[in-house]
């Protein structure tokens, strides 16, 4: 039986062990066909995924996105007069003591919300393997599609342009998340995807697993996956 020989994918120059290397994703140009694949490092596309720890991560990112700053007056932080509004007794009506009571309109609020910290902490072990977990299941589910040069070649920005190729892959009506490099944070492709609605476009370096969650697919330009894979290289990454 004759085997047939399949093309075999590029690696990007990482400094990972080629062991590491097991996985792969297309590359399409701006009409939507395939240009090419590059093999993707088994370290951050092919992990297990994680549920409780992308969880987990995703309560921090929140929690630390929160402002806390809304306040409201309690009532000897409301401006008014403390004089007893009338005598304690004879009356016949109830007990009360000045206008600044929490049960008068303008008074002071009993227990409203006042300043505080909301931020989490988590350690960057957590948030690499988070990040790798949720780009495995993307990558499992076939969610991820590679930019090929084309998109970086655009004299202008043109959303019509990239709308179509959306078009091409069933990919117009949802959420998608584009990786761009730090260096085209203002190129073309980046300012066109910024018209669409249903876009969110991020730096590769401040990709986390929160906006991969967020997102039904991935559009990611080969300096950006280049990126990518090098900040899992490198020991210290943010």
């Amino acid at each position: 039986m004759e085997v047939k020989k399949t093309a075999k994918a590029k690696t990007i120059k990482t400094g990972l062990k080629k062991t590491e290397v097991g996985f792969s994703m297309a590359f399409y140009d701006i009409k939507g066909n395939e240009e090419k694949k590059i093999a993707l490092p088994e370290k951050i596309f092919g992990q297990k995924v994680n549920k409780s720890l992308i969880a987990q991560y995703v309560k921090v990112f929140l929690a630390n996105q929160r402002q806390g700053t809304v306040s409201t007056k309690t009532r000897g932080e409301v401006t008014g007069s403390t004089r007893k509004i009338y005598r304690q007794k004879g009356t016949g009506r109830a007990r009360h003591g000045d206008i600044k009571a929490p049960i008068f309109v303008g008074g002071g609020i009993a227990f409203g919300p006042k300043p505080r910290d909301f931020s989490l902490k988590i350690n960057k072990k957590q948030a690499r393997l988070a990040l790798s977990s949720s780009l495995s299941e993307k990558l499992k589910e076939k969610a991820i599609f590679g930019l090929g040069s084309d998109f970086l070649k655009m004299d202008k920005p043109k959303t019509s342009t990239l709308y179509r190729f959306l078009k091409t892959k069933n990919l117009e009506n949802n959420r998608n998340l584009l990786i761009i490099s730090a260096k085209d944070k203002n190129n073309s492709l980046s300012l066109s995807a910024r018209n669409l609605a249903k876009m969110i476009v991020t730096p590769a370096h401040s990709l986390n697993a929160y906006f991969v969650l967020k997102s039904r697919n991935i559009l990611v330009t080969e300096d950006a996956l280049s990126e990518l894979i090098s900040r899992f290289s490198k020991k210290n990454e943010n």
